[in-house]
C-alpha cells in the first residue's frame, strides 16, 4: 500500500482536541487501520470549518496540510451521502429519505453489497499555482477516497484538460474540482457558472505565498469575490509552509480584507532540516553560475540516495546540468528532466516515472517547487544560490516529506559570492527566518480581463460589480471614477481607439446594465485570457508529430536547417521551421547549443541581501568559511574596505587601459541593471565617455575612457526624476511592459480560433498602438498600467530608491591603483553577461584566475 504520509496526509499523535469526536467513523477507522491519529492543526481546521470561519493554515512541509485542507470537505461530503433505500421501503418525504437515522450512519462503511449514493454538485474548489500540483493532489486524493469506499468524484481542470471533459465538467461538475487561477477565471466567464458554483461550499488555495502578491493573485482575489457573490456562505481556506507575516495573507484571503474573519491555524514545529554546502574538489570558483564543477560529486550523491531532486534556477541551467550529468553517468542511473517548457506528454511521463520509483534523479526548475511530492525522494540538491530562504525552505521540503523526519538538502554554490549567499540562506533556514513579501494595489490590466470575463457570463450592473471588486483586498481602494475608466476602456478601447469596431466590446442596455456588444467577443476572450505572458514560442516536434516542448522565437531565429541543439535532454538537429513549428530529428552527435529563456530572473530577496552584507563585516564569522573564501575577504579588507551596514561602498580603479567604478549595493540584478542604464546616461552627459556596464545580484561595474574622481553626483536621488523617466520612455522597457498589459487586458489578442499570431505580429500590433496612445492619449489606462509595471517588476524602482538614499547618506568611496578582490567575480563577466550560463564557465575560470592574481597581491 502506498505510504500516504509522503503527500500531505501526514498524521501523528492526538493532541486531545474535541474535534476528533466529530470525525465520521469511516475516517477514524481509516486512520486507525494505518496506526495514525489526526494532528492538532488538522483538527483545528475542522473546528474552524464547523464554526463557519475562513482559515489560513501555516504549517511546515510534510505536516499534513493537504489533509488539513480537505478534511472538512470529506467530513461534509460523507455526512451528505446516504445508503440507497431498500426495495419496498417507503419514505415520508424526499428530505426524510436523505437523512441518516443517527449521526454515525452517514459516516459508516457501506454494508456488504451496498454502496453509498453520491451527493450532487460541486462542493469544494482546490486552487493551485501549478498544473502539476493539481494533478498530483488529485492522484493522492483518489486512493484514500477509494479505500474508504466513498462516492466522491475528484477531477482536475487545467490548460491540459481535454475540451470534451471541460464541457462535461460545466454541466456535471465533480464534487471536488482541482484547478488553477486562470482556469477558474475561464469557468467564471461562462453563463452556466451561476449554476455550477451555486452549490460551492469551500475554496482551498494551496501554496498561497507563491502568487498572492502578484498578478495571478490579483486575478484569484477577484475570482474569489465573484464566487462569494454566487455562493454567499462560501468558506475560504489558504495553505502555506513559508509565510513570513500571516496577517498579510489573512487580509488577502478575507472578504473585504477583514482579517478577523480568518482564523490563523499554525502547525507544530517540524524536524530540523539536514543541510550541507557542497564544496568543490579543489577551490570555490571565482566566477560562473552553473556549479558544473560539482558534477562528479553529484553522481556520487545520486548513488547514495533512492531518489534525488536537483533544482536549478533556470530552464537553461536545468538542460545544461542534465546533459553534464548524463555525460558523467557511468553507473547508468535513470535520470530525468522536468521544466515548464517541455511538452505536457514529456512532463506527465516523467511525473509518472517518479511516482512509480523508476528514476534515481530528476533535474527540475520551479515547475516542481510547490508541493508535488513523491515519497521516496530522500535528497534535494540546489544548484547555484537559492535567492531566498523561503524558496530554499520550500525546495528542501520535497525531501523526506514527513514532519517527523529531517529533510536532507545539499547546496551547490557556483562562485564565491554565491557561496556567501548560500551560507546566508543556510543560516536563515536554520534559524527558521523567512523572507518577507510585499503586497501592492491590484493591476488595471488584470481587472479589465476579469470584468470582460464576467461580461461574457452575462450583463452586469456597474455599481454592484464595483462593490464586489472592492471586496477583493488588492482593489479595496479602487474608486468609482477609476472603475468607470476600466469599463470605458473595455467598451471603446479608449479615446484614441474608439473609432475601431474591434475595440468596442461592451454596450449599455436601456436598463443601465453593461453587456457584450457581440457574442464573438466571448470566444475571443476565452482563447486569449490568461496572466502569464511568455515570450513568443515555437513548438519543437519531430516529423511524426511527437511534441517535445517549446523554445522562444528569438532562439529559433538563430537556427538554420542542419544546426544542432540540446533540448528535453536530447541532441536534436533542425530539419525545418514551418510557421510556429520547429521540426527536428535526433542528432548523430552531441550539441553544445542549449535554448535560453527570457523569463524573469529569480530576485535576490532583501532579507538575504541584508544577511550577506552582515557576513562581510563579521570578521569573526569568516573562520567557518573555506580557506579561499576567507583569504578573499581578508585581502579585500586589507586592500580596500568592506561595505558596512547602511553604507554603499564604491571603488574606482584603472584596469587594462580603462577606468572602472564598482558599487556594491546588494539590491539584486534588476535594480543594478536599471542603475547601470541610468548612470551611464548621466556619465555620457557629463563627458566621462562610458563604454558599458555589467550587473550581478551583488554589485554593479561601469567602465569608461575617463576616470571618475567623485561618484557621488552620479548617484544623486534626482536621477529617478530625470534620467529614469527619459530612459524608460525611450528604451524597450515601457514598450515591453505595454505589450504585456495589452495582452492581459485583451486589447491585443494572441490567437483566434484556428490560428495563432506570431510573436512578431503581436509585438508589431502592440508597438503600433503604443505609439498612437503616446501621441494622442498619453493618460490612457494601459499606459498607466505599463508605467506601474516598469517601475516595479521590470526596474525594481523601490529597491533602487533605497539604494540611492543609502548613497546620499553614507557613501564610502575608495580609490585604488588596481582591481580589488571583491570586484573580480563581476569583472570576469564583462562581455559574457548575455551568454547562456554554463557554456562559458571554463573560459570564465581561466580569466578569473588571471585577474585574481592581480587583485590578491598585497
Amino acid at each position: 500500500m502506498r505510504n500516504w504520509r509522503h503527500r500531505g496526509w501526514n498524521a501523528g499523535k492526538l493532541s486531545g482536541i474535541k474535534s476528533v469526536v466529530n470525525l465520521p467513523p469511516i475516517i477514524l477507522d481509516w486512520f486507525a487501520e494505518r496506526g495514525w491519529q489526526p494532528r492538532r492543526h488538522q483538527l483545528e481546521m475542522l473546528d474552524a470549518a464547523g464554526a463557519g470561519r475562513h482559515a489560513l493554515l501555516v504549517a511546515a512541509t510534510g505536516a499534513g496540510k493537504t489533509l488539513a485542507g480537505f478534511l472538512p470537505t470529506l467530513c461534509a461530503l460523507i455526512s451528505e451521502t446516504r445508503a440507497p433505500a431498500k426495495a419496498g421501503v417507503q419514505t415520508q418525504s424526499k428530505n426524510a429519505q436523505t437523512q441518516p437515522k443517527n449521526a454515525s450512519e452517514a459516516g459508516s462503511r457501506p454494508a456488504p453489497g451496498h454502496t453509498l449514493e453520491p451527493v450532487v454538485g460541486l462542493h469544494t474548489l482546490y486552487i493551485s499555482p501549478l498544473k502539476a500540483l493539481a494533478t498530483d493532489v488529485r492522484r493522492n486524493l483518489l486512493i484514500p477516497i477509494a479505500e474508504m469506499g466513498l462516492p466522491i468524484r475528484v477531477e482536475a481542470r487545467t490548460g491540459d484538460t481535454p475540451s470534451d471533459r471541460k464541457a462535461r465538467q460545466r454541466v456535471k461538475p465533480p464534487h471536488i474540482l482541482l484547478t488553477t487561477p486562470e482556469s477558474l477565471s475561464l469557468l467564471l466567464s461562462h453563463e452556466d457558472s451561476v449554476h455550477m458554483f451555486a452549490t460551492l461550499k469551500r475554496v482551498i488555495v494551496d501554496e498561497v505565498h507563491a502568487f498572492a502578491n502578484g498578478k495571478r493573485g490579483d486575478l484569484l482575489s477577484l475570482s474569489l469575490a465573484r464566487l462569494q457573490t454566487l455562493a454567499p456562505a462560501l468558506q475560504r481556506v489558504a495553505l502555506s509552509a513559508t509565510v513570513a507575516d500571516p496577517d498579510d495573507y489573512r487580509a488577502w484571503l478575507a472578504p473585504n480584507g477583514d482579517i478577523d474573519q480568518v482564523r490563523l491555524v499554525e502547525g507544530e514545529a517540524a524536524a530540523e532540516p539536514d543541510l550541507t554546502i557542497l564544496l568543490p574538489q579543489g577551490r570555490v570558483p571565482w566566477a560562473g553560475h552553473s556549479g558544473q564543477h560539482a558534477i562528479p560529486q553529484l553522481i556520487e550523491e545520486i548513488g547514495r540516495n533512492k531518489i534525488t531532486l536537483i533544482f536549478c534556477n533556470t530552464r537553461f541551467l536545468a538542460e545544461f546540468i542534465f546533459q553534464k550529468l548524463w555525460d558523467a553517468n557511468e553507473p547508468k542511473y535513470a535520470i530525468g528532466i522536468h521544466h515548464g517548457s517541455l511538452s505536457v506528454e514529456a512532463r506527465r511521463k516523467v511525473e509518472g516515472a517518479m511516482a512509480e520509483g523508476k528514476l534515481r534523479a530528476l533535474v527540475c526548475t520551479s515547475s516542481l517547487d510547490l508541493g508535488v511530492d513523491w515519497g521516496n525522494v530522500d535528497c534535494v540538491i540546489q544548484m547555484g544560490a537559492p535567492k531566498g530562504s523561503s524558496r530554499l525552505l520550500q525546495r528542501i521540503g520535497r525531501s523526506n516529506h514527513r514532519m517527523d523526519a529531517p529533510s536532507k538538502a545539499i547546496l551547490v554554490p557556483g562562485n564565491r559570492f554565491e557561496y556567501l549567499e548560500t551560507q546566508a540562506a543556510f543560516d536563515a533556514v536554520a534559524e527558521g527566518v523567512r523572507d518577507g513579501e510585499t503586497f501592492r494595489p491590484g493591476c488595471y490590466d488584470v481587472l479589465a480581463q476579469h470584468v470582460m470575463g464576467l461580461a461574457c457570463a452575462g450583463p452586469f450592473d456597474e455599481g454592484e460589480l464595483l462593490a464586489e471588486v472592492q471586496s477583493a483586498l488588492p482593489y479595496s481602494a479602487l474608486d468609482a471614477a477609476t472603475f468607470a475608466r476600466v469599463i470605458a476602456f473595455i467598451a471603446t478601447g479608449g479615446y484614441a481607439l474608439k473609432a475601431y469596431d474591434r475595440f468596442k466590446k461592451l454596450v449599455k442596455d436601456p436598463d443601465g446594465r453593461w453587456r457584450l456588444s457581440h457574442p464573438q467577443f466571448a470566444a475571443q476572450h476565452r482563447f486569449n485570457a490568461g496572466i502569464i505572458v511568455d515570450a513568443p514560442m515555437l513548438q519543437v516536434r519531430f516529423r511524426n508529430g511527437r511534441k517535445l516542448g517549446k523554445v522562444e522565437e528569438s532562439f529559433a531565429a538563430t537556427l538554420s536547417p542542419g544546426n544542432c541543439f540540446t533540448f528535453a535532454g536530447m541532441a536534436l538537429e533542425v530539419e525545418s521551421i514551418k510557421d510556429l513549428d520547429l521540426i527536428v530529428r535526433a542528432a548523430t552527435k552531441p550539441a553544445a547549443n542549449i535554448p535560453s529563456y527570457m523569463g524573469a530572473r529569480l530576485p535576490l530577496t532583501t532579507h538575504l541581501a541584508g544577511r550577506v552584507r552582515q557576513m562581510l563585516t563579521d570578521r569573526a564569522g569568516w573562520a567557518r568559511f573555506p580557506d579561499e573564501v576567507r583569504e578573499w575577504l581578508e585581502m579585500q579588507a586589507y586592500r580596500s574596505q568592506m561595505p558596512q551596514a547602511g553604507q554603499l561602498l564604491v571603488e574606482t580603479f584603472p584596469h587594462d587601459k580603462r577606468y572602472y567604478m564598482v558599487a556594491y549595493p546588494f539590491e539584486g540584478w534588476n535594480a543594478h541593471q536599471s542603475l547601470g542604464m541610468l548612470i551611464t546616461r548621466r556619465m555620457e552627459s557629463r563627458g566621462l565617455m562610458p563604454m558599458g556596464f555589467v550587473a550581478s545580484d551583488y554589485a554593479l561595474a561601469v567602465w569608461s575612457l575617463k576616470p571618475i574622481t567623485d561618484p557621488r553626483p552620479l548617484f544623486s536621488a534626482d536621477i529617478l526624476a530625470d534620467e529614469f523617466v527619459d530612459w524608460v520612455e525611450s528604451s524597450y522597457l515601457l514598450k515591453r511592459a505595454f505589450r504585456e498589459v495589452a495582452v492581459i487586458s485583451g486589447l491585443v489578442e494572441r490567437q483566434h480560433p484556428g490560428k495563432r499570431k506570431t510573436g512578431k505580429q503581436v509585438t508589431f500590433s502592440t508597438d503600433l498602438i503604443y505609439d498612437v496612445l503616446r501621441k494622442y492619449e498619453p493618460d490612457h489606462l494601459l499606459l498607466e498600467a505599463a508605467w506601474a509595471d516598469a517601475r516595479t517588476r521590470l526596474t525594481d524602482v523601490g529597491r533602487l530608491g533605497d539604494l540611492l538614499d543609502r548613497a546620499a547618506d553614507n557613501m564610502l568611496h575608495v580609490d585604488l591603483e588596481r582591481v580589488s578582490p571583491l570586484a573580480v567575480p563581476l569583472l570576469v563577466m564583462i562581455g559574457r553577461e548575455s551568454v547562456a550560463q554554463g557554456s562559458v564557465d571554463d573560459a570564465l575560470l581561466m580569466e578569473a584566475e588571471s585577474l585574481a592574481s592581480v587583485a590578491m597581491t598585497p
